[in-house]
């Protein structure tokens, strides 16, 4: 195994990828990658500052940590959507791409089968939460974004040119490591139409969340084991054997 270096870990994943034919799974995978090229060529991400690997459904970029985080944000906060919107709008509905994105850093080694590392691992946990699942199915458009905590405390919550950090909201993620925090990018749909609304599990009007207890609990696999704060004691708790039941 080589020694850890510094990455900065971008995932990209298609939503219920296993339910398609394996026709389109292919044709679904070459615009996972023109997207993902789209992207960082857009942040100016050069082809020798960054290594890709293949996950079936999902693709995982490791980017020199001398890029700058900032730019890779605000491309994947309007370079994905713009390059998704092109490309769906020409397609039938069963061949339309949706994908979960995660943003993370951190330290991976290359080993005889690949790059590894607890950090990679920590990333592809938040790929896989329910709380990131599920913002997608709600979601407008067709992705949705995730930033790891140091990602959101490190670049994100300083409101660099491009970024606006009110509309990200945190999640806690329960692992066999202890709980940890990431951001999900949300807008509420009334704000996008010009009105004011809440996220889901915040307080609503005489500070009901919707829920008689104020909590929401949903079940799910050791890669989503996720949760989440949103100004009212929001939380999840899943918990399963594998992955092979998600989509």
């Amino acid at each position: 195994m080589t020694e850890p270096v510094n990455r900065t870990i971008l995932l990209f994943d298609i939503e219920k990828f296993g339910t398609r034919d394996d026709v389109e799974q292919a044709f679904l995978r070459r615009l996972l990658y023109d997207v993902a090229d789209g992207t960082l060529n857009a942040a100016g991400v050069s082809e020798t500052a960054r290594l890709r690997t293949d996950r079936g459904d999902a693709v995982v970029e490791l980017i020199d940590a001398n890029v700058p985080v900032s730019t890779l944000v605000k491309a994947l906060l309007t370079e994905t959507p713009m390059l998704l919107h092109a490309k769906n709008r020409l397609m039938a509905s069963s061949t339309q791409i949706r994908l979960r994105i995660v943003l993370a850093a951190g330290y991976v080694a290359l080993d005889e089968n690949g790059w590894v590392g607890s950090d990679l691992n920590h990333a592809f946990r938040l790929l896989d939460a329910d709380p990131l699942r599920e913002a997608l199915k709600s979601a407008d458009g067709s992705s949705v974004l995730c930033v790891s905590d140091s990602v959101y405390q490190g670049v994100v919550r300083h409101g660099h040119h491009g970024v606006r950090p009110e509309e990200f909201h945190q999640v806690t993620v329960e692992a066999k490591e202890g709980p940890t925090s990431a951001w999900l990018h949300q807008v509420p749909s009334a704000e996008r139409n010009g009105g004011s609304a809440s996220l889901p599990g915040s307080p609503g009007p005489g500070g009901s969340t919707g829920s008689p207890s104020g909590s929401t609990q949903i079940m799910g696999s050791q890669y989503g084991v996720a949760g989440g704060d949103v100004n009212g004691n929001l939380s999840f708790d899943f918990r399963g054997d594998d992955r092979g039941g998600k989509q």
